[in-house]
């Protein structure tokens, strides 16, 4: 990175690059039963920018609630701490809605350093490089990792107060005693003066639900069989997209949208880097992720789960989502 590289360092995880990892989750979950591909793979440069396009949807309410809780709240935020403090974001992405937390901490204190952990390079350098141009008391330490592997790196941060963000209700794709176990490994890498600012989307209807994930215009099928073309592009697929359809579906006893892709006729599909012949039957589907939804007595039970307390709790105006701001019990 060119711009201002006293004010930039990156720390790369080899887990959190590592083509082996995508290789062998793919043979793994796809000789399992049922077939299986996790969901973090998504997310390679295609699925990040179909990603972006999914936020400005009109059915997927997520992120312009979450961002209407930032707009109105940001400043009370950054209220809440008396020093300057670092800012860690899980998952961070390109940053767009962490802009308003960014701005609202420097607006108070004048200076921040921000560590965003994402597992995409040039997505993290993109951001990273726009944000450091844009606000000149910015520091940044960018994180290349997956979430597991960037804990160490957010323990390690202890020079000041930090606030850990993990937006977009992003906890909802882990089930939710996995959630339980990540959160309390995350509680045990604040000390007594951080706190935790967790983005969780609300239980609702299920057509809601539903139409935010499997839109009318099919961003979101195309996001989900982007997974299947990524599989051809990077280990030798062939998988034909077309005969995989994309489907939501909300469990409401579980609050639970089932992502997954059907298989519309029976087919065998060889993936050449693994040396696997696939047969799949007409239906059969490839898992590709869950989302979770919560009611506010479940966030609660989460975070007591985890030995973590509700400090305090914003909803949108239509109490869709919800944003929590979590410490550690003492």
């Amino acid at each position: 990175m060119s711009a201002a590289p006293a004010r930039f360092s990156l720390i790369e995880s080899q887990e959190g690059r590592d083509r082996a990892s995508f290789a062998g989750e793919v043979g793994t979950g796809l000789a399992g039963d049922p077939k299986r591909i996790p969901c973090r793979f998504l997310y390679d440069e295609v699925g990040s920018r179909l990603f972006e396009e999914i936020c400005e949807l009109p059915e997927y309410y997520v992120t312009r609630t979450e961002r209407e809780i930032l707009v109105e709240r940001a400043d009370a935020i950054a209220g809440r701490f008396d020093c300057p403090i670092t800012l860690v974001e899980l998952g961070s992405g390109s940053s767009t809605k962490t802009r308003l937390l960014i701005e609202a901490f420097l607006r108070r204190h004048g200076r921040l350093r921000y560590v965003p952990v994402d597992i995409s390079r040039s997505v993290l350098e993109a951001s990273a490089l726009e944000l450091l141009e844009r606000y000149r008391s910015l520091e940044i330490r960018a994180i290349v990792s997956e979430y597991s592997a960037g804990l160490r790196h957010v323990g390690a941060e202890r020079e000041r107060p930090k606030l850990v963000v993990w937006l977009g209700s992003n906890i909802g794709n882990l089930g939710r005693a996995e959630a339980a176990e990540f959160l309390g490994r995350l509680r045990r890498t604040l000390a007594p003066a951080d706190r935790l600012l967790l983005g969780i989307d609300l239980r609702k209807p299920a057509p809601v639900l539903e139409a935010a994930y499997d839109d009318s215009r099919g961003v979101t099928a195309r996001f989900s069989l982007n997974l299947l073309e990524r599989v051809n592009r990077e280990l030798g697929g062939h998988f034909d997209p077309a005969r995989f359809r994309h489907r939501a579906r909300y469990l409401e006893v579980d609050g639970r949208v089932v992502i997954e892709l059907v298989s519309t006729r029976a087919q065998t599909v060889s993936i050449d880097d693994l040396g696997l012949a696939l047969d799949f039957a007409e239906g059969e589907c490839i898992h590709v992720e869950d989302s979770y939804k919560y009611s506010p007595r479940e966030i609660r039970e989460l975070a007591g789960a985890a030995d973590l307390r509700l400090e305090r709790a914003w909803q949108d105006a239509g109490g869709r989502f919800r944003l929590s701001l979590l410490a550690p019990r003492t």
